[in-house]
């Protein structure tokens, strides 16, 4: 059967028999596909009672009626199971966390955020991981106080990745 090259959507051939089902089956993927959405974080085992429409996280090593679709999105419905091979990039939002989730390197990436840079209203607020500075040492007049606040920011500043260790 032909099918579309990124979400392997069936195709309508000329002169195809019951061209209905093809777009029927094209429609229930793209269903699950615009504004996906998952009810769960990835999982082995298929849900006891699932309902129709929803669409899970199949895990790495699924059982059941999953046990041949490891890493897919698996959507519930009317006909039973539809399982639907991930793409780099794909993302879906798991609903009971808000997180996204996103297909990356072969395997779903929860809640991860990858920028350039993040913007609030217009105003550039955290960018590329600036050079190292290293702790206050030396000088005429030292402070011990000022310096423990200081290495104290700097080891926040590292733990967060904004400067470099």
């Amino acid at each position: 059967m032909d099918t579309t090259d990124r979400l392997s959507l069936p195709l309508l051939i000329a002169g195809q028999a019951q061209k209905e089902l093809f777009h029927n089956e094209a429609l229930q993927v793209l269903d699950t596909l615009i504004a996906a959405a998952v009810v769960d974080l990835p999982a082995n085992d298929p849900p006891q009672s699932p309902s129709a429409g929803d669409c899970y996280l199949v895990g790495d090593a699924p059982t059941g009626e999953w046990s041949q679709f490891p890493g897919h999105i698996a959507a519930f419905g009317g006909g039973g199971w539809r399982f639907i091979a991930p793409r780099e990039g794909m993302a879906v939002l798991v609903t009971p966390s808000g997180l996204i989730a996103a297909y990356r390197a072969g395997a779903w990436e929860m809640g991860a955020v990858r920028a350039s840079r993040l913007m609030v209203d217009g105003m550039q607020v955290v960018g590329a991981q600036a050079a190292a500075i290293a702790d206050p040492a030396g000088g005429a007049t030292i402070d011990a106080q000022v310096r423990a606040t200081v290495s104290e920011m700097l080891a926040a500043l590292r733990q967060h990745g904004l400067i470099s260790a």
